[in-house]
């Protein structure tokens, strides 16, 4: 039977072997976001053969992640039921891709039922329209950082001599917004100091803005797959015009370059962060559900 335990630092490597075989797009399969964010769902890994197994046991509640790595799917699935089973819980896997989906659908005809989230879609974009920006489209776009570029400003990227420095903006963001103390906000500074301690280990890459000397931006993101930059954090002042805008570009200009995608992940339902992250234009959503399995 599958036996779970928290993800550790000392994983990376067996881990990113076997994510890079599964070559999935989808910000959940990233070793960084997993190590960064398994508070949020009390998430724990597993190894079944060379397969990655990650499950959330969310009030008490498993909920699997489709699985990466390479060999029988059916049988890997299979050993997901017994541990379900054995828990007296249906089995669920969550964060299922409309191509695992089909996978799902092929081996287990008419054995589950689906729902979807549209705030846990994956917001997928063309890296060229982010890096150029062109059209009419991106009018407003190219109108913000013309505005922003008025600013005595310069990017850099992130390294050991500014990640204080972005850690700060971090937290004073955080701290400006009055009751603010939600969950997922905590655990976000949480995920966000597990990136800037373990930068180089995690190979992430990242940048910053500055205006007058001041960092008011800045940005984390690494190569997800063989195509597909994503973007994990992206923080700046709102009280300079068009500084989330220039840190995006300037970020896809150099990290996305000869890269087909850029993942900027889901809105998780805000509607702000909707907005915002449908003012860009993705090409598609990367849609994600949740099959529920039927008990026997």
């Amino acid at each position: 039977m599958l036996s779970f335990r928290n993800i550790q630092l000392s994983d990376r490597d067996w881990i990113t072997e076997l994510l890079k075989k599964s070559d999935f797009r989808g910000c959940e399969y990233s070793f960084a976001n997993n190590i960064a964010w398994y508070r949020l769902g009390d998430s724990r890994i597993s190894r079944y053969k060379d397969f990655y197994i990650c499950c959330s046991f969310r009030k008490d509640k498993p909920k699997f992640f489709f699985p990466a790595g390479e060999g029988d799917i059916s049988e890997v699935i299979g050993e997901f039921k017994k541990f379900a089973d054995n828990a007296g819980k249906p089995l669920i896997i969550q964060s299922v891709s409309d191509g695992q989906l089909e996978r799902l659908k092929s081996l287990y005809p008419d054995s589950f039922t689906v729902e979807s989230d549209e705030g846990g879609y994956d917001y997928i974009y063309n890296a060229e329209d982010l890096i150029e920006l062109k059209g009419k489209k991106y009018h407003q776009k190219r109108n913000h950082l013309a505005r922003f570029r008025e600013n005595d400003w310069s990017y850099e990227d992130i390294t050991p001599d500014n990640i204080d420095e972005c850690i700060e903006l971090s937290v004073n963001l955080y701290n400006d917004k009055d009751g603010y103390t939600s969950r997922s906000a905590v655990l976000e500074q949480l995920a966000i100091h597990t990136f800037f301690d373990n930068f180089n280990y995690l190979g992430l890459k990242g940048g910053a803005i500055r205006v007058n000397g001041e960092i008011v931006a800045f940005t984390i993101g690494e190569q997800i797959n063989s195509d597909t930059l994503c973007v994990h954090i992206e923080k700046a002042r709102g009280d300079i015009q068009g500084a989330y805008t220039a840190i995006n570009n300037e970020f896809a200009k150099r990290a996305a370059a000869g890269l087909k995608y850029i993942n900027r992940e889901e809105d998780l339902g805000v509607e702000g962060l909707r907005r915002a992250k449908r003012s860009y234009y993705p090409c598609f959503m990367l849609e994600k559900h949740t099959v529920i399995f039927k008990e026997d």
